[in-house]
């Protein structure tokens, strides 16, 4: 019997050191808005480009809705996510990395360090953007389908996502 509970609590601290592992490893790095807009034209997939802060409270609600639909949709070849964090760069070690394993964040993540030209780059993301997080991009073969400036939740997340699947 303490040879039973030894083995789950080991399994489970196990578990739990490659969960954080990987949330950890999830992050890309800090970046330019050429450069995402780069790497939304290359991907062939349906895409979800999610904007977020961790100082954001609708934001972090939303955020795991979306780790739960990204795994629904983690076997699929045809289908990516990744998190725009719109944190400040000076935070990244002390907020960013933290709540990406806190989280278990599995979506690629970048830091768009970027915000002295928001007033260049929001309008190309979407000419209707007024500037609120969360907001989430959705694209197909690098063109953008859709763009939704609210908070989600999962199943109308996922109703969108099936939407540009099938």
């Amino acid at each position: 019997m303490h040879r039973l509970i030894i083995t789950l609590l080991t399994s489970g601290l196990l578990f739990a050191a490659y969960a954080q592992k990987k949330s950890a490893d999830t992050f890309k790095g800090v970046i330019k808005y050429e450069d995402l807009q780069e790497i939304t034209e290359k991907i062939d997939d349906v895409l979800v480009v999610n904007f977020w802060a961790t100082w954001c409270g609708p934001c972090v609600r939303e955020i795991p809705d979306f780790m739960e639909v990204n795994n629904k949709f983690s076997s699929r070849t045809d289908f990516k996510m990744i998190l725009v964090s719109l944190d400040d760069k000076d935070n990244l070690k002390s907020d960013v990395i933290p709540f990406l394993k806190d989280n278990q964040i599995t979506a690629d993540v970048y830091l768009l360090d970027d915000t002295k030209r928001m007033n260049y780059w929001m309008p190309k993301v979407d000419k209707g953007w007024t500037g609120s997080i969360p907001a989430t991009v959705f694209y197909k073969n690098g063109k953008k389908l859709k763009f939704v400036e609210k908070q989600f939740h999962k199943a109308e997340l996922t109703e969108i996502i099936d939407q540009y699947l099938n």
